[in-house]
C-alpha cells in the first residue's frame, strides 16, 4: 500500500499512456450510457468496468502497460469512464430530449449549451466541496468504496482479494435472484440512522396502496417531503459554513486541526462562486433560448434566480443522498422544481429549459463524489494533504476528458437516437407534466407535506440527514431494496455486537463486493437487454 500512496508525484491525467486509454474508454462509456438510458431508462455504473480494464492492462507485459500497476492510474481510468457514461446520458442527452419532445427542436442547441454549463458548474462545485464538513471524504459514498476496494484487491491480493471476490460472487448471485445487493452492501457502510430512514421510505412507497389505500407518488407527497427536507438541508449547510467561519476567525490553526482538506471558508467561496456561475449560465441560457421574447424582464430575472437556486438545492439533495446511500433521485428532484416552475407560471419553453438545466448537474455531482471517494481512500484518506489535493485535481481532469468526449458524442449523434424515437423515458414524463400543468391540489400537497419533511430533517440534524433520506426512499419504487437495507442494518448491528470492531474491515470489503457484483450484473444485464430490445 505504501509504495502506491507515497509516490513522489501523482500520475497525470494528460500522460499519453493515460490519455489515450481514457479517450477510448470515454467513447465506449458514452455509447453505453446513451444506449441503455434510451432503451431502459437507467444509466449503468461503469466505474467497476473501468477498474477491471485498468487492472487487465496492468497485467499485459511491456513497459508501457506496466504504468497501470499504479493504483492511482487505475483510479484515473475509473474516474474517466464513469464521467463519460453519466455525462453523455444524464447530463446531456436527457436535457436536450425535453424541448425536442415538446415540439421545439429549435431549443435543442440552446439546451445543449445550458446543460453543458450546468454539468461543468456542478463538477466544479463538487471539487470545491469534497472532503469538507458538508461533504466529507470519510462519509459513506458506497460505490466509491466498492471501486477503491476493487483496485486494492487487484493490487494486493491476499485476504482482501478473497473477501472482495466472495462478496462479488454473492452480489452477482443475489442480483440474479432479484435481491438488491447494492442496498444490502450500503447497509454495511453508511450511517445507520440515515439508511434506516431510507429503508423505511422505500417500504412506505412500495406498500402505500396496501397501507393507506392511495398512491402517495401520484399525490406528490414524496416530492413535498423532499422540498421541505431540501430547504432545511440548505439552511443546515449554510449554518455549518457560518459556524465554521466564526470558529476559523477565533483559531488560526482551524484547518490544521481539522479532519478535512477543505475548510468552511473555501466551501463558502465555492458556494458563492457556484451561485454566481449558475445565475450567469441561466441568463445565457435564457438569451440563447429566446426566453426574453416569452417573458417580461422581471419574470426572466426571477426565472434565472429560481433556476440557480434550484440547481444548488438539487445538487445538495442528490449529493447528500448519493453520499449516504449510494442512490440518488435525480429524475424526481428535477421534477420537483419543474412542478414549482409550473406553479410560478413560467411558459412552456421556459419550463423545458428549466427542468433540463436542473437535471444536467445532479448526476455529475454524485458520480464525481463516488470517484473522488475512491481516490481519497487510495491516497490514504487525506493524511498527506498535498498528495490528496494533487490527486483529486488529476481525477477532475480525467473526468473532464470523459465529459468532453461525451459532449462530442451527444452533439454529433443525438439526432440518430431522436429520429428513431429513442428518448430517455423520463423526458416524456417531464413533457407530459409541462403540457398538463399542475392543479391547486398538487400545490397544496407539496406545501402540506413539506412541513413534516422539514421537521424530520431538522430533528435529525445535518449529520444524519433523516428528512432527505426518508424522502429519497419515498421517491424510489423498490420495496425489495427497502427490505435489503433494513436486513443489512440488523445483520451489521448483530455482527458488530457479537464479534466486535474487528469485523468492520471484512464487512466493508464484503459490502464493496456486494455493490460491485450488483453493478457488474446490472451492467451486463442492461447491455444484453439494450442489444436485443
Amino acid at each position: 500500500m505504501d509504495k502506491n500512496f507515497l509516490e513522489e508525484a501523482h500520475p497525470k491525467a494528460f500522460e499519453p499512456a493515460v490519455l489515450i486509454v481514457n479517450i477510448i474508454l470515454s467513447i465506449i462509456g458514452a455509447i453505453i450510457g446513451l444506449q441503455i438510458l434510451t432503451t431502459l431508462g437507467v444509466t449503468p455504473n461503469t466505474s467497476i468496468i473501468g477498474v477491471l480494464v485498468a487492472i487487465a492492462l496492468s497485467r499485459i507485459p511491456g513497459q508501457w502497460f506496466a504504468k497501470y500497476r499504479s493504483i492511482h492510474r487505475q483510479n484515473l481510468v475509473q474516474s474517466n469512464i464513469s464521467s463519460a457514461t453519466f455525462g453523455a446520458a444524464n447530463s446531456l442527452l436527457l436535457p436536450i430530449g425535453i424541448p425536442y419532445l415538446l415540439g421545439r427542436p429549435d431549443l435543442v442547441i440552446p439546451m445543449l449549451i445550458g446543460a453543458t454549463m450546468g454539468m461543468l458548474i456542478d463538477l466544479a462545485m463538487l471539487y470545491w466541496f469534497f472532503d469538507s464538513r458538508v461533504f466529507p471524504g470519510k462519509a459513506a459514498w458506497p460505490p466509491g468504496v466498492a471501486a477503491a476496494e476493487a483496485i486494492y484487491a487487484g493490487d494486493e491480493g491476499g485476504k482482501r482479494a478473497k473477501f472482495l471476490v466472495l462478496g462479488t460472487i454473492i452480489g452477482i448471485i443475489g442480483s440474479y435472484f432479484k435481491v438488491s445487493m447494492s442496498a444490502l452492501g450500503v447497509a454495511f457502510i453508511g450511517n445507520v440512522w440515515a439508511l434506516a430512514m431510507f429503508g423505511v421510505g422505500l417500504l412506505l412507497r412500495g406498500y402505500s396502496k396496501v397501507l393507506f389505500g392511495l398512491d402517495i407518488n401520484k399525490l406528490y407527497i414524496p416530492h413535498g417531503m423532499m422540498i421541505g427536507a431540501g430547504l432545511v438541508a440548505g439552511i443546515q449547510i449554510i449554518a455549518i459554513l457560518l459556524k465554521g467561519r466564526k470558529g476559523a476567525s477565533e483559531s488560526a490553526d482551524a484547518l490544521s486541526s481539522s479532519d478535512y482538506t477543505r475548510d468552511e471558508k473555501e466551501v463558502t467561496r465555492g458556494l458563492l462562486r457556484g451561485f454566481g456561475l449558475y445565475i450567469a449560465a441561466a441568463l445565457i441560457l435564457a438569451m440563447v433560448g429566446g426566453l426574453y421574447a416569452e417573458m417580461p424582464a422581471w419574470q426572466l430575472l426571477f426565472w434565472a434566480v429560481f433556476g440557480a437556486v434550484s440547481c444548488i438545492l438539487a445538487e445538495f439533495i442528490v449529493g447528500l443522498s448519493a453520499m449516504h446511500a449510494g442512490w440518488f433521485p435525480a429524475f424526481a428532484t428535477a421534477l420537483i422544481f419543474l412542478v414549482l416552475g409550473i406553479a410560478f407560471g413560467f411558459p412552456a419553453p421556459a419550463l423545458a429549459l428549466l427542468v433540463g438545466f436542473v437535471a444536467s448537474g445532479g448526476p455529475a455531482f454524485a458520480d464525481a463524489g463516488y470517484d473522488l471517494k475512491a481516490g481519497w481512500i487510495l491516497r490514504g484518506g487525506g493524511r498527506n494533504r498535498q498528495f490528496e489535493l494533487e490527486g483529486r485535481w488529476q481525477q477532475i481532469l480525467a473526468g473532464l476528458v470523459g465529459l468532453a468526449v461525451a459532449w462530442i458524442m451527444v452533439t454529433f449523434f443525438h439526432d440518430v437516437y431522436f429520429r428513431q424515437d429513442l428518448f430517455p423515458p423520463v423526458d416524456r414524463v417531464y413533457v407530459a407534466t409541462i403540457k398538463a400543468g399542475v392543479d391547486a391540489t398538487i400545490v397544496k400537497n407539496l406545501v402540506l407535506w413539506a412541513i413534516p419533511g422539514a421537521l424530520i430533517q431538522a430533528l435529525g440534524g445535518s449529520e444524519r440527514q433523516l428528512g432527505i433520506m426518508l424522502a429519497t426512499g419515498l421517491l424510489i419504487l423498490n420495496p425489495l431494496a427497502g427490505y435489503a437495507v433494513l436486513a443489512g442494518i440488523i445483520i451489521r448491528i448483530l455482527v458488530l455486537k457479537l464479534v466486535g470492531k474487528d469485523a468492520e474491515t471484512p464487512m466493508t470489503i464484503l459490502a464493496a463486493g456486494f455493490i460491485a457484483g450488483d453493478a457488474l450484473y446490472g451492467f451486463f444485464n442492461s447491455v444484453l437487454k439494450a442489444k436485443w430490445k
